[in-house]
């Protein structure tokens, strides 16, 4: 069974900087890719990064690029997003995904399995 266990949610000024972490078990983690969603109050949740299995392809949402990066370590089973110069637009619950293909997820065709989600808060 594939479980994905996030980490590193909190409460930022604007400005300020998160890393979050998703620990994965379950399957082959460096056969998949692995992606970042997030919901925030009354949204749809929302494309964020993905990085191809390996580490070959990064993706990310409009919203987000230049200030986030998605990173991963298979031998560790896990996957990161650096978040700088955070907004309080990026608050939200952010969750862990995992599907066949990175460009899948930044596609629109969501995840395969998900975490529970971290919260992150971004005050003005």
């Amino acid at each position: 069974q594939v479980r994905l266990v996030e980490s590193g949610g909190g409460l930022v000024q604007a400005g300020g900087s998160l890393r979050l972490s998703c620990a994965a078990s379950g399957r082959t983690f460096s056969s998949y890719a692995m992606g970042w969603f997030r919901q925030a109050p009354g949204k749809e949740r929302e494309f964020v990064a993905a990085i191809s299995s390996r580490g070959a392809s990064m993706y990310y949402a409009d919203s987000v690029k230049g200030r986030f990066t998605i990173s991963r370590d298979d031998a560790k089973n896990t996957v990161y997003l650096q978040m700088n110069s955070l907004k309080p637009e990026d608050t939200a619950v952010y969750y862990c995904a995992t599907k066949t293909g990175a460009d899948m997820m930044a596609s629109g065709y969501g995840s395969d399995y998900w975490g529970q989600g971290t919260q992150v808060t971004v005050s003005s």
